[in-house]
């Protein structure tokens, strides 16, 4: 068995940590990873964990099955404050999703080789992270059976079609096909590796039920040279949808005539933002995964630094963004604009705006030292800080542009409630549970494009 502690010690300066431990040998890569599937007893830190995470969604059905009794009146949201958690939590889950896409087909097309460890977790996340986001459109009205079918190009008796010219529409079939090709993505990338479980389980059970899954996968050169070519055309129809996602979700807002919305350079801004919590949110399972199950010789300290280094570039790009939005209103001759981020920095939500600044550039500076990428725990917390301040600038974003409308006389206040909470939590929980079921019924780490970086391997070729 290799030794797992020594890949967690820093090498000396000017040589890069390995991609992968020492040791390892066709055999030990299936075993390692295969085996926290193929294993009869569940660790218990794994019910620990499933059980919290099952709780809160419970929590979350109850607040969607209260939400459906009584409405959304048991929300904050109130004239002028339409928009609320719901819409919030809807932009932060969807920009959650983007690295995952991002590792698996951008950094694939670019042959980067460090991303074999972490791609296989970080497209499960971009999956149940979008299924968390599509769940807000749906009960944002409080009555979907009434309202949810207006989103859809249905076929009307009535003479009323869906206006194709709202960007709403336009989220439906990005966030639509996002999904689709991302789960197909994922879905053939499992197909070798279902088929390295199916050979190596021990019982016939086991062995029919991943059989099912590999699809009568055999390893011949038929069989790869189509796995191949599906698997880089997905890649490839991936990566302009990293762009365009975010891009029409941030037209939701660039369309209107809000101040503070009504800006053009939105979707950079917004695709920016989504990769840096995206890669947050990688961080914030692979640090932990790896301790948890010992997979160190795997996910090693070049996967975490890079990581790392790509959170810092679009974390800087954030903030170039934010600092070009106070530009833009103090050189705007629109005074609804200079109202409006005068009101971000000094009105009743200024605590907000601030935190968000904290969160955001200030504290993930630290990434600039070597010492704090390379420690896992600390990359963990700055992963956290940066998770807080995205949901946080989605929050200022959409709350302290529309609480203060054009007329004083409109202006109002937004306070979330308890139900807004317990839908937030709740799909925290429900994205918990999804990933600890894939992570003990799925390998989440490629097995094959492991083996793939063995010298036994590039002999071979």
């Amino acid at each position: 068995m290799p030794e797992i502690q020594k890949i967690d010690v820093l090498p000396p300066k000017g040589v890069r940590p390995p991609l992968l431990g020492p040791g390892h040998d066709l055999g030990t890569v299936t075993d390692r990873i295969g085996g926290i599937v193929l294993q009869r007893h569940t660790p218990i830190f794994w019910f620990m964990i499933f059980g919290v995470a099952a709780m809160l969604f419970g929590i979350l059905n109850a607040a969607i099955g209260y939400l459906f009794f009584r409405g959304t009146g048991i929300w904050g949201i109130n004239i002028p404050a339409g928009w609320g958690f719901a819409i919030i939590n809807f932009v932060w889950w969807i920009g959650i999703g983007h690295a995952g896409t991002l590792i698996s087909a951008i950094l694939l097309l670019f042959k980067q080789s460090w991303r074999t460890s972490i791609n296989r977790f970080a497209e499960a996340m971009t999956i149940f992270a979008v299924m968390q986001a599509g769940l807000f459109p749906l009960i944002h009205t409080g009555r979907p059976w009434l309202a949810a079918y207006w989103l859809f190009p249905y076929p009307s008796s009535m003479g009323v079609w869906p206006q194709f010219r709202s960007p709403l529409i336009w989220d439906v079939f990005a966030v639509s096909t996002y999904f689709t090709v991302s789960l197909l993505f994922w879905g053939i990338g499992l197909i070798p590796d279902f088929a390295s479980l199916r050979d190596a389980a021990k019982t016939l059970v086991v062995r029919r039920i991943y059989g099912i899954l590999a699809m009568g996968w055999r390893g011949s050169a038929r069989h790869w040279n189509r796995y191949e070519t599906a698997y880089l055309l997905l890649a490839g129809l991936s990566t302009p949808l990293v762009l365009s996602v975010h891009s029409v979700v941030s037209l939701d807002f660039a369309s209107a005539v809000v101040p503070g919305w009504h800006t053009t350079f939105f979707p950079p801004y917004f695709v920016a933002g989504a990769i840096y919590s995206g890669f947050a949110m990688v961080l914030i399972l692979a640090i932990p995964f790896r301790y948890l199950y010992g997979m160190q010789d795997f996910i090693t300290l070049r996967h975490l630094q890079n990581c790392g280094k790509l959170m810092l570039a679009t974390g800087l790009i954030v903030a170039y963004s934010y600092a070009m939005e106070a530009f833009f209103a103090w050189y705007s001759p629109d005074k609804y604009e200079r109202a409006m981020m005068w009101n971000r920095m000094t009105g009743p939500y200024s605590g907000y705006y601030w935190m968000l600044i904290l969160c955001n550039i200030i504290l993930p500076q630290s990434l600039w030292f070597n010492k704090v990428r390379s420690t896992p725990w600390m990359l963990f917390l700055v992963a956290c800080v940066v998770n807080t301040g995205m949901w946080l600038e989605r929050y200022v974003i959409i709350i302290t542009s529309l609480q203060r409308d054009f007329l004083p006389t409109s202006w109002g206040m937004y306070w979330f409630t308890k139900w807004d909470v317990m839908t937030l939590l709740g799909t925290m929980g429900f994205f918990t549970l999804l990933f600890f079921l894939f992570i003990r019924f799925a390998p989440a780490i490629s097995i094959f494009e492991i083996r793939s970086m063995l010298p036994q391997a590039k002999v071979k070729e």
